[in-house]
């Protein structure tokens, strides 16, 4: 089984749109560190504090071991996310899904594969989970997430769709 580390912002955009359990039908089993899951715990009737907890049969709330290595991170990355990095480390994690441009600039350069929402969509597109993605992405938007058009275009150009006609 694969071995997939989630970051905050991931499990948000996706339970806002009621697509989170395409984490399940892409990977069968996700790992969020426990400051993920404390994160989504600050809101506690947020819609994704709901959607994961009720989803805990396949989201795995998982432990760093190396507490230390979280000071060497934390200037420049939030906590969940320097817990994503460390646990993909311990973990051996097969991706990293994380959509913050600088923590995702520190996956790479730890040598984690790293995607984002945006990867996730465009994989379950590709395996038949979302017919259209163009009303997926608008939606996003719509619930308050940060998509920038020229984003939204490329992800539909890469889908194999023109905007508009996805």
């Amino acid at each position: 089984m694969r071995k997939v580390v989630v970051n905050t912002t991931p499990l948000i955009a996706l339970s806002h749109v009621g697509q989170l359990d395409l984490l399940k039908r892409l990977y069968n089993e996700i790992i969020i560190p426990e400051a993920v899951y404390g994160e989504l715990s600050v809101k506690t009737e947020s819609v994704c504090k709901k959607e994961v907890d009720r989803s805990l049969d396949w989201i795995r709330v998982g432990k760093i071991s190396n507490q230390m290595a979280k000071d060497m991170y934390k200037t420049q990355l939030h906590e969940g996310e320097v817990e994503v990095m460390i646990l993909a480390k311990e973990v051996a994690a097969d991706v990293v899904i994380i959509d913050d441009a600088n923590a995702k600039k520190y996956a790479k350069y730890l040598k984690l594969p790293v995607t984002g929402t945006l990867g996730v969509l465009l994989r379950s597109k590709q395996m038949g989970y979302v017919d259209k993605l163009e009303p997926v992405l608008r939606q996003m938007v719509e619930k308050g997430i940060y998509i920038s058009q020229s984003l939204i275009e490329l992800c539909l150009k890469q889908a194999g769709a023109l905007a508009g006609a996805d």
